[in-house]
């Protein structure tokens, strides 16, 4: 297996949800006129509790300096893991599942902080550049490293640093966070960019206008129903997640949904913001599921993180996590 250091770096921001028309004509740009910015990083996800943005350097100066903009303080690196050297974007990803073991464990052995951002494509790892010696010292007994570096792939050599956290001895994680289980169904699909101009308009309206009267305040929360969207442009490719309802205003054959119409479930964690510096949150959830088998995509926000996995496996993970759940001692 290869593990892909992308070359972008990243910030990551919230965006409060009454400031959103001071970023929208910004977002826009970065979404919808890509050829009109040199960004190459982009991800907007909408939470019930604000907007998270993931970009790199050059599209966050699109963004206006702004009161409603918070910025984690750290610059993040991407990782990608690829198996069997194919394209880091192939048609469906590995799986958080298949990447916890090897990746997301033993960065939490070594107490490092993750970021994870799942995608139609494939699963964005991401790390801060400061723990990047780390990182690679942690896994490159399992990985063959490598760097992107104007858009070439060359090896990346570890150094051996530690950052003198000494890994503890199969301690199990108990998951010490609320979970929740929203009632709505999500897709996750992508489409053409040659598409994006015709459904531009409708992108807009859900991106920043749908949440409208009836899905605000606490009338939804108390059915369960939760606003969540995420819209991903990066390197070229598109990935959206919205739920089921959404996905049913989109034309025809837009959207590259799978032929048996696959639908997820979202397990919430966390009942309160998470904070960044917070180890193994990802890890505490993911790792049930990779020995479960159950796939899983898995998008941190900055306030929460969330996994979506199949359906028909909900009442199993909310089983097996619940099992995994702390109990005050």
């Amino acid at each position: 297996m290869e593990l892909h250091i992308l070359e972008h770096s990243l910030k990551v921001a919230s965006i409060a949800k009454e400031g959103i028309q001071i970023c929208t004509h910004g977002l826009i740009k970065l979404a919808f006129l890509p050829s009109k910015t040199r960004c190459k990083f982009f991800s907007l996800t909408e939470t019930p509790e604000d907007y998270t943005i993931i970009v790199d350097e050059d599209g966050f100066k699109e963004l206006p300096e702004s009161e409603y903009l918070s910025v984690a303080d750290a610059t993040w690196l991407a990782l990608n893991v690829v198996s069997g050297g194919g394209s880091a974007t192939s048609s469906q990803p590995i799986g958080v599942t298949k990447i916890a073991k090897s990746v997301i464990a033993p960065l939490a052995d070594h107490n490092i902080s993750v970021f994870m951002l799942s995608t139609y494509q494939t699963d964005f790892i991401l790390v801060r550049e400061r723990d990047l010696p780390m990182v690679m010292h942690t896994l490159s007994s399992e990985f063959t490293l490598l760097r992107v570096v104007n858009g070439e792939t060359v090896a990346a050599n570890s150094t051996g640093v530690t950052n003198g956290f000494v890994k503890p001895k199969l301690v199990p994680r108990p998951i010490i966070h609320p979970l929740s289980s929203p009632s709505n169904m999500f897709c996750v699909t992508s489409l053409d960019p040659d598409t994006l101009p015709s459904v531009a308009t409708l992108l807009m309206d859900v991106m920043f206008y749908s949440g409208g009267a009836k899905e605000t305040g606490g009338q939804s929360e108390d059915s369960g129903h939760i606003r969540f969207f995420s819209f991903s442009l990066i390197e070229g490719y598109i990935s959206l997640v919205m739920d089921e309802q959404t996905t049913r205003r989109f034309p025809n054959n837009v959207l590259f949904t799978s032929a048996s119409g696959e639908l997820w479930k979202m397990v919430r964690i966390g009942g309160q913001p998470l904070g960044f510096d917070e180890c193994g949150i990802v890890a505490q959830i993911s790792e049930p599921l990779a020995t479960a088998d159950i796939p899983a995509y898995y998008i941190s926000t900055f306030k929460f993180d969330h996994a979506l996995v199949p359906e028909e496996n909900i009442q199993s993970v909310i089983g097996a996590l619940r099992t995994n759940e702390s109990t005050g001692h």
